[in-house]
């Protein structure tokens, strides 16, 4: 594992990001053709939460949490730090301190591929997290790792500068190359659903809307009069 830290990483136009955040993690991975998503058991320690931010990432080694300590130092207003561990770990690797100093840079949360501790204070000082793991289990400060180099995450690979989408049904990653075009894809999902949810007030069905009748048809699915039915 390479021991580096990547600094001046560049990042997506603020406006870009900021639209995203508008926009729920399950219609964006809906948009991009379901790419992208981190994973069922990636959850948010919160509810009712919805940020989009850039990507700092960070390599550690399991149980060690020096490198989060350095990526700080590379974090700005809008990010999101992102962690990982070399090989799977459990340790609470970030809390409320890390949290703190990660406010103060503006920072708008944190995604931990390990073990996250103190989430009731990160909670009531409004910091997001989503993780892995919820774990007492403490970490030291000995192994170098990387910051800002491109990590895996549930199959899905992240480089600094990337957009992540999070709310409390999970994450998606939006490649930060291609990040307008996948804004523009969003949006029209985003039309595209306003329009079947009207449809829907109205009392249009699915099966009608989707076009589904045939299907059904096709696959063999035959309505019948439920024996105890009222005479017609």
């Amino acid at each position: 594992m390479e021991t580096v830290i990547l600094t001046d990483v560049p990042r997506p136009a603020r406006e870009t990001v900021e639209a995203f955040s508008t926009i729920g993690v399950a219609t964006v991975g809906e948009a991009l053709g379901r790419t992208g998503d981190l994973g069922s058991d990636l959850r948010p320690i919160q509810q009712g939460t919805r940020i989009a931010g850039t990507a700092v990432t960070v390599l550690s080694w399991p149980g060690d949490n020096l490198m989060i300590h350095a990526a700080i130092e590379q974090c700005g207003p809008g990010d999101i730090l992102v962690v990982t561990t070399r090989s799977p770990s459990q340790h609470g690797m970030f809390g409320e301190l890390f949290a703190t100093g990660l406010q103060r840079r503006g920072v708008v949360g944190a995604i931990i591929d390990a073990g996250v501790r103190d989430t009731q204070e990160l909670r009531d000082m409004g910091f997001p997290v989503w993780s892995r793991h919820v774990n007492v289990m403490g970490t030291v400060k000995n192994t170098p790792g990387a910051v800002n180099v491109p990590i895996v995450v549930a199959g899905q690979v992240i480089d600094a500068g990337d957009i992540l989408v999070c709310d409390d049904d999970g994450v998606v990653v939006v490649p930060r190359k291609g990040a307008d075009e996948a804004l523009a894809l969003s949006q029209a999902r985003v039309a595209k659903e306003e329009a079947t949810r009207a449809a829907f007030i109205d009392g249009q069905l699915g099966l009608d809307r989707y076009g589904m009748r045939p299907v059904l048809e096709e696959l063999g699915v035959t309505y019948r009069r439920h024996p105890e039915a009222d005479p017609a």
